[in-house]
């Protein structure tokens, strides 16, 4: 299918010059950078974004509310050797 696009001249000019260092057609590069562009969206709408789930309860014991992480990791390693 034909279309008319606008593209920023260094963007086209850079395009141009691939296309003819590789022995292919702008069309083709132009094609080939639309099929990644869209892949790589599509990769992104899959990722689940991390969340929390929090169990029920009040958070931290007090004793450890303002504490270290490395005093809360010894804690919970303090009886596996």
């Amino acid at each position: 299918m034909k279309t008319t696009i606008e593209i920023q001249d260094a963007l086209l000019e850079r395009s141009k010059r691939l296309a003819r260092q590789e022995g292919t057609t702008l069309g083709a590069v132009i094609e080939e950078g639309l099929q990644l562009a869209l892949r790589a969206r599509a990769q992104q709408k899959r990722r689940m974004p991390f969340a929390l789930k929090p169990f029920a309860g009040d958070g931290l014991n007090p004793e450890f509310e303002y504490a270290s992480w490395e005093l809360i990791r010894d804690e919970i390693c303090r009886d596996r050797g």
